[in-house]
């Protein structure tokens, strides 16, 4: 959801007012603006929706699952920060409405109930889509993919994004904690009961102030940690799991008639495109798409990402980026701040001294990707290793995804239309769709 208040915001800046709660959404951000207050066994939308446990949260959002008892079905029910102006239809809806997809493509959520909620912190902006099971990221923590299944994935989320552009729309947040695994098998006929003891009961804590004074209204008494509904590790999926859901779609937008300026983007540093720290008042576009993608598919394919943000410094991407890349146009040199640059770079060009100078594109994909899949343990899990000719033109890829600038990086129907989707990922994506790859299941 990508509306919220000032209270809320600057809810975020104040001190820790409660004891830390790993795993846990931060506490503060329940207040006048900002988070609903929800705990097992709350019935919301006149007694409709039960919740059952919770699937994890965001900026924006807290999500849980929750037993539809007009349908008989469970779903996964989003409950937004309070709407500073109640009853506004919330930007993800809009775009859901709007993406909703043809009969047998399942990448994108289908809305299927849309309501409001008031609550001590304000009204909430709630809705429902089919519950997935896992992020990306969630299962491949530290972990690697099985090549075909990473093919497979890449190429359904390629056309996911596809969608999306092709109807006017980019996503805005492209990364793997955005990208679910799909649940194959119904759980429907579960009780509330029966899910508890089959995926395990919720995990909750107890919510304290630090002075250890009386919660206000607006705070739960508890909090419930994320749960993990029967995920596998990235290494043990198999192609007929390779069925993801393109989730979160708050920061979407439609570049034709909304701007979105660089200093709005909120994707996280590590897929964010240069261009929009160093051209800060530029609206985004389709291409800001574009370079997050290139790095979700580098991210399927290796154990390490290709920036990796120094406690969320931009400068430290930005400095990676031409180490690996090659140097910025001239333009956008100039644009990034002197006493910034020279924290890397000379004015020359030249790294500055004693500072870690990360590898070439070639030598990166050597180090992140294929250094690990050759190694003996993952060898025994016959997870593939990446062929010369692939690997070549995987890289093409990759630099043509990767311009520095927006416009000279390819589109989404170039990246279907590329050899390395065409020749390795497709089939593989075909693979996992045909009635061999349902068998193994």
């Amino acid at each position: 959801m990508a509306s919220s208040s000032s209270s809320s915001a600057s809810s975020i800046s104040r001190p820790f007012k409660y004891k830390w709660i790993e795993r846990a959404e931060r506490l503060e951000k329940y207040c006048k603006g900002g988070y609903h207050p929800v705990e097992i066994g709350d019935v919301l939308h006149d007694g409709r929706y039960e919740i059952v446990n919770k699937l994890g949260f965001g900026g924006w959002s807290t999500v849980w699952l929750a037993r539809d008892s007009v349908e008989k079905r469970y779903v996964a029910l989003k409950v937004g920060l309070a709407a500073s102006t109640p009853n506004e239809t919330p930007n993800e809806t809009h775009a859901l409405r709007a993406l909703e997809m043809v009969a047998g493509f399942e990448a994108i959520p289908r809305l299927l109930d849309e309501f409001w909620v008031k609550g001590p912190n304000g009204s909430h902006p709630c809705f429902t889509t089919k519950p997935a099971l896992y992020s990306l990221s969630e299962c491949s923590d530290t972990l690697l993919f099985p090549l075909d299944v990473a093919r497979a994935l890449a190429y359904e989320l390629a056309l996911a994004v596809a969608h999306v552009h092709s109807n006017g729309w980019a996503h805005g947040d492209i990364h793997l904690r955005n990208m679910l695994i799909r649940a194959r098998s119904n759980f429907d006929q579960l009780s509330s009961k029966q899910f508890s003891e089959k995926f395990g009961k919720p995990e909750i804590y107890p919510v304290e102030r630090m002075d250890g004074t009386t919660l206000r209204p607006g705070v739960p008494s508890t909090i419930v940690i994320p749960c993990a509904t029967g995920g596998k590790s990235s290494e043990e999926l198999i192609l007929s799991d390779a069925f993801i859901v393109l989730n979160d779609f708050g920061e979407a937008f439609i570049p034709e008639s909304q701007s979105r300026l660089g200093v709005d983007c909120h994707t996280p540093p590590d897929y964010r495109p240069p261009d929009t720290y160093l051209q800060p008042d530029v609206p985004l576009s389709f291409s800001a798409d574009i370079w997050s993608l290139a790095l979700a598919f580098w991210d399927l394919l290796g154990m390490e990402v290709m920036f990796e943000s120094d406690f969320g410094s931009l400068d430290s991407i930005v400095a990676q980026v031409v180490d690996t890349l090659g140097p910025l146009p001239d333009g956008l040199w100039e644009k990034w701040e002197r006493k910034k640059r020279i924290e890397y770079f000379n004015d020359d060009g030249t790294p500055t001294a004693g500072r870690d100078i990360s590898s070439k594109l070639e030598q990166r994909f050597e180090e992140a990707v294929q250094e690990y899949r050759r190694e003996e343990y993952w060898r025994k899990h016959n997870l593939g290793e990446v062929g010369i000719e692939e690997t070549g033109v995987f890289l093409d890829l990759m630099r043509r995804m990767l311009k520095v600038q927006p416009e000279e990086r390819i589109t989404i129907d170039e990246v279907l239309q590329s050899e390395w989707m065409t020749k390795w990922a497709k089939p593989e994506y075909d693979r996992s769709r045909s009635s061999t790859a349902r068998v193994e299941t």
